[in-house]
């Protein structure tokens, strides 16, 4: 097999494609990757491949990672994204050659796949968005290579995915559900790591806190995160925020201004908001948090900051995109993207994380990594069948294949409920929110706080 990569930078696609990489190399099967670029530049950072986690655990694990040598955001010369010269595109034949199977890390690969005159391979293409009309010419280059018949299944990691994608002209018989798993030995509850991420940070082993993992991108929506962090820590005078991803730093001009902007009013508190950065323990940050929030507005289709983060026993709390409303069903929250609202959501989270811990617990073996790389293997053994009988693929879903979620219930009034689990919540989560505050039911206790003036 060989995965191509657009580049190694970090994003949850990239953690989820070099994990079930490890996870089916340690099955058995030969794995190689080849990137296309060998650094970026996003999100306001510099991102060189040999530099990055997933390169090293992919290279520690003996899968062998080779590059074109792009560079990417950065001043360079470099070709066209969609024009490739010679000498990369003998390279790329020489990687092709040796394999069965080609994985395509998202769409964006299939510019150079499509190139005449390399070998054909049937490609698996792995999808991990729900808004593909928002990808450049990559939807246009994924439709290519169907028409050209080089395209043997499509993985969607939602369900959200899969509609997305067939709604925008994929034909359905392609498109494969696996949803993403994480490691269970390395995101549980741990609370040694709890308390010394903690200490690190000079933060209270009591005090709320609020983790943001996500890059700096206008989908993660960072201002509506930053608004509903300068409610809560108004609120919650022991609160913490911490924020890490690639551009979580104060060298990154654009958060400087989202801050600026956010606590205009009372600066200081901005002393309780920690810009982490691009982490490498990142199951001792989400031990050491209470909550786990997003706030994107569009794009995601199976948030793996969610998952990781409730596998570390924080309580996720997340704005209703792609599959965030069905991940957390049971177990966390699902808000409007209003800052107040968000903060309120936060604050009765980090009180019922006690009371969720059960629920959460309960719901390890479904976000299990073992399921995840097992449905790949499948799909992927049902592809090298059919392409060494020289047929065309038409594989049923894989083992592992999410049943649909129920629907997400609509309503035109503002009420949010605790996803699932009759009796966690009494009425629509936060139901008097617009007006006075939460109401939580005896067995969480009461939260009523109010909505701060200021917002």
């Amino acid at each position: 097999m060989l995965s191509v990569y657009e580049g190694f930078f970090s994003g949850g696609a990239r953690i989820v494609h070099s994990d079930v990489v490890l996870g089916l190399a340690e099955g058995g099967q030969s794995h190689q990757v080849l990137s296309i670029h060998g650094e970026v530049h996003r999100e306001a950072t510099r991102q060189r491949m040999e530099d990055d986690h997933c390169y090293r655990a992919l290279t520690a694990g003996g899968v062998g990672v080779t590059s074109l040598g792009r560079s990417a955001g950065l001043v360079d010369g470099s070709l066209a994204a969609n024009v490739f010269s010679g000498p990369e595109l003998a390279e790329t034949a020489r990687s092709m050659a040796g394999a069965d199977v080609i994985l395509s890390l998202k769409e964006q690969p299939l510019a150079l796949l499509n190139q005449g005159g390399l070998p054909r391979r049937p490609v698996v293409v792995c999808l991990h968005r729900s808004d593909p009309e928002n990808q450049g010419p990559a939807l246009e280059e994924l439709k290519a290579a169907i028409a050209d018949g080089t395209v043997a299944a499509c993985v969607c990691c939602a369900e959200s995915t899969r509609a997305a994608y067939e709604a925008a002209g994929i034909p359905g018989r392609l498109l494969h559900v696996i949803p993403n798993g994480v490691d269970l030995l390395r995101f549980r509850p741990d609370p040694a790591a709890r308390l010394a991420l903690r200490a690190s940070l000079g933060i209270a082993d009591r005090a709320p806190v609020v983790v943001f993992a996500a890059r700096y991108a206008a989908m993660k929506n960072v201002p509506l995160l930053l608004r509903a962090a300068r409610a809560w820590l108004a609120r919650e005078g022991g609160g913490h925020v911490l924020m890490c991803g690639a551009g979580m730093t104060q060298g990154n001009a654009g958060l400087r201004a989202d801050l600026a902007d956010a606590f205009a009013d009372a600066p200081s508190l901005t002393d309780r908001v920690h810009l982490l950065g691009v982490r490498h323990d990142m199951p001792a940050v989400y031990a050491a948090a209470d909550v786990v929030a997003l706030t994107s507005v569009s794009g995601e289709a199976a948030p793996l900051c969610l998952i990781e983060g409730m596998m570390c026993g924080a309580v996720p709390v997340t704005t209703d995109v792609g599959d965030s409303a069905s991940i957390v069903e049971g177990l966390g929250f699902v808000t409007p993207p209003d800052p107040g609202v968000i903060a309120l959501a936060w604050s009765a989270a980090a009180a019922g994380r006690t009371d969720l811990a059960p629920a959460l617990e309960a719901a390890r073996e479904r976000f299990s990594r073992t399921r995840m790389i097992a449905a790949y293997a499948t799909l992927l053994d049902e592809v090298y069948a059919s392409h060494v009988g020289g047929q065309r693929v038409v594989a049923q879903h894989a083992v592992g294949d999410a049943v649909a979620p129920p629907a997400v219930p609509e309503d035109d009034a503002p009420q949010y409920a605790l996803a699932g689990e009759p009796g966690l919540l009494q009425g629509p989560l936060l139901g008097d929110v617009l007006g006075l505050g939460v109401g939580l039911d005896a067995h969480h206790g009461g939260v009523g706080e109010e909505v701060a003036d200021e917002l």
